[in-house]
């Protein structure tokens, strides 16, 4: 049998690429089928999810009635808010704070730069431990408030040490043509710097959004009042310890299958790093090689 050659290198033969073809759909269809399985569910008829035993495919009608339960004001609503406020904001600050960090210890005139890079270092590999972090958060006055969500993981090791690998790899020509035209360092951070690095700026992003808004154990830690609780808190109390959700928690007396607000839950939960991972698709792989190939 013949084989295929592209570029000097000899081709597998249709039997390999069929078997591969296949083994790649089994993956695919191992990841998409309990996606599928989740939105379907959510949508579903009461009817056909009671039939069904609590999972449906492909749903026989469309129903929107476990989204309107979620979004009538009650504990999932409020949670929601509570998500978007510690994503959005936890984001900014984080980035504001990591990025003036890595672009001073990128410095090479910064005479403490050194001994604070040992200390980033030194936390990337020993944690704190959850008593001593409990025991802090509480003695600054943080506990029940929102801003225990924010505060203790603002800073991340690993994403200062990819900003300022990326910072040192910019021509210094450009930085020094800043300072002869009378520039600070604030001012070259600002309109030299940060201009340059939307690349690894998207990316660093992106792992803090994703960070916040998957973080549910903070809350479990600090928080007491339910009313301040995120998303992904809400999720694991009521979807993976299957806690019953009442009218008292939805605010609305016509409830949907508990299966379906479940499932709906779900949805909400993925749905939003779903639409924003798309937009900055295109900066991750040049933003994380770019700055880890030196520093």
């Amino acid at each position: 049998m013949s084989r295929r050659i592209v570029q000097g290198v000899p081709m597998p033969g249709w039997p390999m690429r069929m078997f591969k073809g296949l083994v790649l759909l089994v993956f695919c269809a191992v990841v998409i089928i309990p996606f599928v399985g989740v939105i379907s569910t959510s949508l579903a008829p009461n009817k056909q999810i009671n039939e069904s035993g609590g999972l449906v495919l492909l749903p026989k009608s469309i129903n929107f009635r476990a989204y309107e339960s979620l979004f009538a004001g009650g504990v999932v609503t409020r949670a929601l808010f509570v998500s978007i406020f510690v994503t959005v904001v936890g984001t900014l600050l984080s980035l504001t704070v990591s990025c003036l960090l890595a672009y001073a210890l990128a410095r090479p005139g910064f005479s403490a730069g050194r001994p604070i890079l040992l200390v980033v270092l030194f936390s990337m590999l020993f944690s704190p431990g959850i008593i001593p972090l409990y025991l802090t958060v509480k003695g600054v006055g943080l506990l029940d408030s929102i801003w225990a969500l924010i505060v203790p993981t603002m800073i991340s090791a690993f994403n200062v040490v990819v900003l300022r690998a990326f910072f040192m790899n910019l021509p210094n020509e450009i930085t020094e043509s800043a300072r002869i035209d009378g520039a600070g360092e604030l001012m070259t951070f600002s309109y030299i710097v940060l201009p340059l690095s939307k690349a690894v700026l998207s990316v660093i992003g992106l792992f803090y959004a994703v960070a916040y808004w998957n973080a549910f154990f903070s809350a479990l830690l600090y928080l007491n009042d339910s009313k301040l609780w995120p998303l992904q808190l809400v999720l694991r109390t009521y979807v993976i310890n299957d806690t019953q959700l009442g009218s008292a928690e939805l605010g609305t007396e016509l409830l949907p299958p508990q299966a379906s607000i479940q499932m709906a839950i779900l949805v909400v939960s993925i749905v939003p790093i779903l639409i924003v991972y798309p937009f900055l698709q295109r900066h991750f792989a040049k933003g994380v090689l770019t700055g880890a190939v030196k520093g």
